[in-house]
């Protein structure tokens, strides 16, 4: 046996292997993977956020990343993302969400919008917590 780097050949097997495992084991109720992800630009037509997230086999949405530029935050922008980006994965039959974040980046934010705290690592990183939530869509 060795271990080695993966190379792009090398992940599709172990995708495929640990969906396989899954599959046995519960059913899919959607496609494997269908991407949510969607942008906000300024009257300039320049990206200033955006949220890069997808709906799982078993419909959970899960939020990978939701960013907005500094200049653009505390006006609504990121409300109106999640708040699109939950009407979509609704439509596709999503039933929960998702997401984890940082204490120094958007617990608060999630909080309102009544996203619920599942989890916590605290001290990761150090002096801080990674806080990960769930939110019955």
């Amino acid at each position: 046996m060795k271990i080695d780097i993966c190379n792009k050949e090398d992940i599709k097997p172990i995708v495929d292997g640990l969906n396989a495992y899954n599959l046995e084991k519960v059913s899919a109720l959607s496609s494997i993977w269908t991407p949510l992800e969607f942008n906000i630009k300024n009257y300039n037509d320049v990206v200033v956020g955006g949220v890069l997230a997808g709906i799982n086999y078993w419909n959970g949405l899960e939020i990978k990343i939701l960013w907005v530029e500094e200049n653009y935050r505390q006006q609504g922008f990121g409300s109106a993302l999640l708040r699109h980006l939950e009407h979509e994965a609704k439509i596709r039959g999503a039933s929960m969400a998702m997401v984890d974040t940082f204490d120094f980046q958007a617990e608060g934010f999630y909080l309102k919008h009544n996203y619920e705290v599942i989890g916590e690592l605290k001290g990761f990183p150090k002096h801080h917590k990674r806080i990960y939530f769930s939110k019955v869509l």
